[in-house]
C-alpha cells in the first residue's frame, strides 16, 4: 500500500495531508510506465544480442537443412552432368560415325538459355545467388537433356534407314558367276573391242550365254526401260535410293517394267549382245550421286576376302571390254 504523504502548514502548525489531483497521478502513471517500457527494451536488447528466440532457432535450422538440400542437389547435378557428358561422348563419335551422320555442335549442347532474364523473379532475397545459380545449372541440364534426346530419335531414323540401305545398296554378281569364270573386263581403261583406241569402261563385263538371267542387285525401283541399236542396246536402269543407281546393259530382254520395285535377287532381264557389243555378255554399272564408281567393291554379299582378291586381279588383267 502507497504511504500517505503530508505537508507541514505553518499557518496552522500542523501537517497536512497531500491530495495529488488526476493529472499528477497520470503523469506519474505514464513517467513509470515509460521507464519499465525502456528498461524492458533495454534488457530485450541485451538479451537477443546474446541469444536467439525460439522463432530465430527454428529459421537457422530450416536455412542449415535448406543449405544441406542445395548441396546434395548440387553433387546430383554433377553426377548427371557426368552421365550427360559420357552420353555424349558415345553418341559423337561412336552412333554417328557407325551411321555417318555429322557430330552434333558444342555451341548446340553448350549454348545458353535465350530471351529475357528468366531469374527476375528470384532476385532480392538473401539467398538469391544460391537460387538462381542452382535454377542456371538446372536449365542447362535440362536443355542437354532435351538435346540429346532428340539425337536418339535421329539416331533411331538412322538406324531404320540403315537397315533399309542396307538392303538397297548394290551388293551382289548380277549373274551366277561360279568360280568367278565370268568376270570379262574391269573398270578402268581398256581397249575398246571395236575401236581399238583406249577408252575408258565406266563397269564391269560378265560373259554369260545367251538368255541368261540378269538378278537386281539391291532393292529398289526400275525407272527406266531403254532400247538402242548402239551403246548399251537394251539396258535397264534402277534406282536404289540413299544416291545409288545401276545399269544392266546390251540385255537380250528384260523381265521388268517402268516403276515395278525390285528386291536384291530378282530377274529383271536376259544376257544379250545388243547395242555396241561384240558377243553376248552383261554390261553392269554403280553410280553413286551421279558418278560411276567401281562395281568390284561392291560385292560384298557374295564373294569371300579370297574371292574378292582373284576378282580384283581377274578383272585388272583384262585389257580390252566387250563394248
Amino acid at each position: 500500500m502507497t504511504p500517505t504523504k503530508y505537508k507541514f502548514n505553518p499557518d496552522s502548525l500542523s501537517f497536512d495531508k497531500i491530495r495529488l489531483g488526476i493529472r499528477t497521478l497520470l503523469l506519474r502513471f505514464l513517467a513509470f510506465f515509460t521507464g519499465s517500457v525502456i528498461i524492458a527494451l533495454i534488457y530485450w536488447g541485451i538479451f537477443a544480442s546474446f541469444f536467439d528466440s525460439p522463432g530465430e532457432k527454428a529459421l537457422k535450422r530450416e536455412v542449415e537443412q535448406m543449405t544441406i538440400q542445395y548441396d546434395l542437389i548440387h553433387r546430383e547435378m554433377t553426377n548427371v552432368e557426368s552421365v550427360l557428358e559420357d552420353l555424349q561422348k558415345t553418341d559423337d563419335n561412336l552412333y554417328r560415325t557407325i551411321f555417318d551422320a555429322e557430330p552434333i555442335a558444342p555451341t548446340l549442347r553448350d549454348g545458353g538459355i535465350g530471351g529475357v532474364n528468366r531469374y527476375e523473379a528470384l532476385e532480392g532475397y538473401n539467398n538469391s545467388n544460391l537460387v538462381i545459380e542452382t535454377a542456371t545449372r538446372l536449365d542447362k541440364i535440362r536443355k542437354k537433356v532435351y538435346v540429346q534426346s532428340k539425337s536418339f530419335d535421329d539416331l533411331i531414323k538412322l538406324a531404320e534407314n540403315k537397315g533399309e540401305m542396307l538392303k538397297s545398296v548394290p551388293a551382289i554378281i548380277p549373274i551366277s558367276n561360279k568360280d568367278l569364270t565370268r568376270t570379262a573386263s574391269g573398270f578402268g581403261w581398256r581397249i575398246h573391242p571395236i575401236y581399238k583406241i583406249s577408252k575408258f569402261h565406266y563397269g564391269m563385263d560378265f560373259t554369260a550365254p545367251l538368255g541368261t538371267d540378269v538378278y537386281a542387285t539391291g532393292n529398289g525401283t526400275v525407272i527406266a526401260i531403254l532400247s538402242a541399236q548402239r551403246g548399251l542396246g537394251k539396258h535397264i536402269i534402277i534406282d536404289h535410293g540413299f544416291g545409288y543407281t545401276t545399269i544392266y546393259a546390251h540385255l537380250s530382254n528384260f523381265n521388268v517394267r517402268v516403276g515395278q520395285k525390285v528386291q536384291r535377287g530378282d530377274i529383271i532381264g536376259y544376257v544379250g549382245s545388243t547395242g555396241t557389243s561384240v558377243a553376248n555378255h552383261l554390261h553392269y554399272e554403280i553410280k553413286l550421286n551421279g558418278v560411276n564408281v567401281d562395281p568390284v567393291n561392291y560385292y560384298f554379299e557374295d564373294l569371300s576376302s579370297a574371292e574378292y582378291e582373284k576378282m580384283i586381279e581377274i578383272a585388272s588383267k583384262t585389257g580390252q571390254s566387250f563394248d
